[in-house]
């Protein structure tokens, strides 16, 4: 029973982001207008023309729900491939290599998460600009010290290890160690949190879209969407509902697909109990690899 529950908690937030990013990359043919297109009806109800309605300058809300998706999500890819990537590489390097490297990655790591995130990101974006590439950067280096963090302490427990040691011994090199040894056995946590991160990265991106800081206008973004309708709650309230239910359901999709592969990856939740001998307690499963970190829903 537990197994077709979590396939399908899998299967339902798999579904979502999959039709998220068909809509995304489908937006051109299935958006009603342009995305930038104004019109004579301003803050219209829904419409054969326009099904979602318009905004305060005549602009169709669907498309805009469709382009913005490209944003939220090439944000949320791009910044959590940079960070896992990234994240990863500092924390098993660190854990192999022990000394100077260990010290450097790890106090790195310590500074950044020294800051409050969406601080950083302030004052990143206004340092450095505003753009797709950059803000997508600025995210993933805001969430690296998670991914290294993870790595690091996965790491540690895989180091010292026998078969670890006996590549070590036929003269393996530090990355063939990481590469072929420890980077497998510390993989699933990882990919777990390379889910939960991507809805964290959705709601930076959304937030700083808000504040008039993310991708620059007229791109529409759902944070911006979310901004500009504010003003008109008590004309047109479905206005501000649509990209707030966008956002919702994307960053919730994100957290159920991580909560579902995180109980199928990890051994004692997918293993379960095995049937009670006769007049007997249960009996458990072997593990196939040990974990050694809990993951976290925020930084760090």
């Amino acid at each position: 029973m537990s197994a077709i529950r979590l396939n399908a908690r899998i299967g339902l937030a798999g579904s979502a982001l999959a039709l998220l990013a068909a809509a995304a990359v489908l937006a051109p043919l299935l958006a009603p207008a342009g995305p930038l297109e104004m019109g004579p009806a301003l803050l219209a109800g829904p419409s054969p023309a326009h099904p979602l309605g318009t905004d305060s300058l005549g602009r169709d809300t669907l498309a805009r729900l469709l382009f913005g998706a490209r944003v939220s999500l090439i944000v949320a890819v791009g910044s959590v491939a940079i960070a896992s990537t990234g994240g990863t590489i500092l924390g098993v390097a660190g854990a192999t290599c022990r000394g100077a490297v260990e010290w450097t990655a790890m106090r790195a790591m310590d500074l950044i998460l020294a800051f409050p995130p969406i601080l950083l990101a302030i004052a990143a974006v206004t340092f450095l600009g505003q753009g797709l590439a950059k803000l997508a950067a600025i995210i993933g280096i805001l969430y690296l010290p998670t991914f290294a963090r993870l790595a690091y302490g996965g790491a540690l427990g895989v180091a010292g290890r026998e078969y670890v040691e006996a590549a070590r011994a036929l003269g393996a090199s530090t990355w063939q160690q990481m590469a072929r040894h420890v980077l497998p056995n510390i993989a699933g946590p990882l990919i777990v949190q390379c889910s939960l991160s991507a809805g964290f990265a959705l709601l930076v991106e959304s937030g700083l879209s808000f504040l008039g800081l993310g991708i620059l206008p007229p791109a529409p973004t759902w944070g911006r969407m979310v901004s500009e309708s504010r003003n008109y709650m008590q004309q047109e309230p479905m206005l501000l509902l649509w990209p707030s239910l966008a956002i919702a359901a994307a960053i919730g999709a994100f957290n159920m697909l991580g909560d579902g592969l995180r109980d199928a990856l990890d051994p004692r939740t997918a293993g379960g109990l095995r049937r009670p001998r006769a007049g007997g307690a249960a009996e458990p499963r072997a593990r196939v690899l040990p974990t050694s970190t809990t993951l976290s829903g925020g930084r760090g």
